[in-house]
């Protein structure tokens, strides 16, 4: 059974409340056989936790968003690290840099980043890495971290430069692409796309944001990440279930603590 991942999205968000059912079965009618949900605050670990426990082939992360990073200066490695122990949970973030917005004192990013860094070095779960705006402090943190020791993580949304994307893939991490793959003023991205091996991208949506062309400008969906795949598979020149196998490898490579086979699965399938 060939499926798509949604590797990234925020179902626990308002936007999603009054039919999150319907939202899931969009999903699955679409060929989405596996979704995360991102938690952005450990202090509301419980409400993401609880979309996961409620739909199967559903998981979750725990971790600090960048934009809250001062919030949260009081979790520590050690509470990070104690999330592994929840099946459910099956990375950790999203952390990391964004000086875009500059929400959070660029400090208290860093010292939150290095900790979810941390966390994932000890625990082996996957750091979903949030950057924007702030190439050359995350390739300096990067690379300072793995020196230290190596640790799985994604460039998710990625939006940034291709040094970024490149010094990523050396240093072992994965890249991950949404709805921004799609529009007509992303050709830089569909460049940097184009040169990532294929064994190391992932396909996202970053839902309820971020909506690919032919929806952009309306809330996004898990369905909707099949726009994104079909948009990477004309960059690489692939049959459209062919992209579908190989990111969907990618991301049990990746988040391997998701089961690869579960009863639902023969209810979706390649679209």
């Amino acid at each position: 059974m060939t499926f798509l991942v949604d590797s990234h999205c925020h179902l626990d968000f308002p936007d999603f409340a009054d039919e999150l059912d319907a939202i899931v079965v969009n999903a699955r009618n679409a060929g989405i056989g596996r979704m995360v949900t991102i938690c952005t605050r450990v202090k509301k670990f419980e409400q993401v936790r609880a979309v996961a426990e409620r739909f199967e082939g559903i998981y979750c992360t725990a971790g600090t968003h960048p934009h809250n990073a001062d919030e949260e200066l009081d979790v520590t490695v050690e509470d990070l690290i104690a999330f592994a122990d929840d099946p459910l949970v099956v990375g950790l973030g999203e952390a990391g840099l964004d000086y875009h917005y500059d929400k959070a004192p660029r400090e208290a990013q860093t010292t939150g980043f290095r900790r979810h860094i941390s966390a994932a070095r000890e625990t082996g779960l996957p750091l979903v890495i949030h950057a924007r705006s702030a190439d050359e402090d995350m390739i300096a943190i990067l690379e300072e971290e793995t020196r230290a020791g190596a640790f799985p993580a994604v460039l998710h949304c990625f939006s940034s430069g291709a040094e970024l994307a490149r010094r990523g893939i050396d240093l072992g991490l994965y890249v991950s692409f949404s709805g921004i793959l799609t529009f007509k003023n992303s050709a830089e991205i569909r460049e940097i796309a184009a040169e990532m091996p294929r064994d190391r991208v992932l396909v996202e949506t970053d839902a309820p944001y971020l909506a690919p062309m032919p929806n952009r400008g309306k809330r996004n969906e898990p369905a909707y990440t099949a726009h994104t795949a079909d948009v990477l598979a004309e960059v690489w020149g692939m049959e459209r279930g062919a992209l579908w196998t190989q990111t969907t490898d990618n991301f049990f490579d990746l988040f391997n603590r998701v089961p690869r086979d579960l009863p639902g699965d023969n209810e979706v399938g390649l679209g």
